[in-house]
């Protein structure tokens, strides 16, 4: 007879769900995408969601700026928090994109939380000219850029401490404005690396992680996540209370008819082969979507040691779904899994001091 314990896995207790939504419209009538879009933040806040998050997208038919579309947001809703992953630095003036993310921070009261990436942009052959006016590669694209960003948004002061500028009706020292105080502490990077990981955790920036990362010393997924998650919490100062989120494609089938249910099927299928090895030169590792009925969904979800170190989950909603297919997904998860990970819903009025502070979020590290 063995003597050997059974390991126990470890307990999940998600603290934060959010959701992040690919933004699509139809290339003949955009509004009718981004309106769709709106009332999914809408529905979001309804539901008790903590978090509504858009991806930034260029030259595809999704939101080529999410600043613009989040303060547009910030009026539709008052409690959920508005994030945007991510936004890819090299195509941002580090000045101006702080002007823009201080004015919706200022206009949601708050609420924004802001995702980034480094290093060379996507479409940067086709766009990269037209951003930069001349050649791209010139021009330095490294985490520098985010370093120069978050200068920007605490709000130091320009020039001499007694230069001022007018305008009319006012003299004042010169800032970037409007200054929207914390919101240089809702800067989030999207680390898939050893190396983003390591520069986010000593620069004092929250995490996102989600469904593929590089398998630098590992064909395994999870192995790869757990090492990039460990890395980041043995390099954060103790005194920065840092947020970790982590990201899976999670589409319950419970609440789908079903010519949906097959649709859902078929999608998962159609992206389990990228799953089995690392992909391309980077070695890119994929971790499976998670698709089912809600048990299902809660027994790969209680088995995924990487979910297990993060209270914050995001449900990563698919790029090629409907609105209604959005809306079903978002039900199921909040009536049916999020209570049984110990999500409780949050239909608060939205107070600036949330109850679900960082030192709870990492308490799993």
């Amino acid at each position: 007879m063995s003597d050997a314990t059974p390991v126990t896995p470890p307990r999940i207790h998600i603290n934060t769900l959010s959701f992040l939504t690919p933004g699509n419209f139809p290339d003949d009538d955009p509004y009718a995408g981004l309106e769709q879009t709106l009332r999914l933040f809408e529905l979001g806040e309804r539901l008790g969601f903590d978090g509504a998050w858009i991806r930034q997208r260029h030259l595809e038919h999704g939101v080529g700026s999410a600043a613009v579309f989040l303060a547009a947001a910030s009026q539709r809703t008052s409690r959920v928090e508005l994030g945007t992953a991510v936004i890819p630095i090299g195509y941002e003036s580090p000045f101006r994109l702080a002007e823009d993310l201080s004015m919706a921070d200022v206009l949601s009261r708050g609420r924004l939380q802001v995702g980034l990436s480094a290093g060379v942009p996507p479409h940067a052959d086709l766009m990269g000219h037209l951003v930069f006016d001349g050649d791209w590669r010139t021009y330095d694209l490294s985490y520098g850029r985010i370093s120069r960003l978050l200068e920007n948004l605490r709000g130091d002061y320009l020039g001499d401490p007694d230069t001022v500028i007018h305008s009319p009706g006012n003299t004042q020292r010169p800032r970037l404005q409007p200054h929207s105080p914390g919101l240089a502490d809702r800067i989030w990077y999207g680390g898939g690396s050893g190396r983003s990981v390591r520069w986010a955790a000593e620069n004092g920036v929250n995490l996102l992680t989600g469904n593929i990362v590089f398998g630098e010393s590992t064909d395994d997924f999870t192995a790869a996540q757990l090492a990039l998650l460990a890395e980041y919490r043995r390099l954060v100062a103790p005194t920065r209370r840092t947020r970790v989120a982590l990201g899976r494609v999670i589409v319950p089938l419970d609440g789908a008819d079903r010519a949906t249910r097959q649709k859902y099927r078929d999608y998962a299928a159609s992206r389990y082969e990228r799953t089995l090895k690392p992909q391309g030169e980077r070695r890119i590792l994929f971790a499976p979507d998670v698709v089912g009925t809600a048990d299902q969904i809660l027994e790969q979800l209680h088995a995924d040691a990487a979910v297990a170190q993060s209270s914050e989950l995001r449900l990563e909603l698919p790029y090629e779904f409907h609105a209604e297919d959005y809306e079903q997904i978002l039900h199921d998860a909040v009536h049916l899994i999020g209570p049984e990970l110990g999500w409780v819903a949050d239909a608060s009025p939205h107070v600036q001091t949330r109850d679900k502070t960082p030192e709870k979020l990492t308490a799993t590290a």
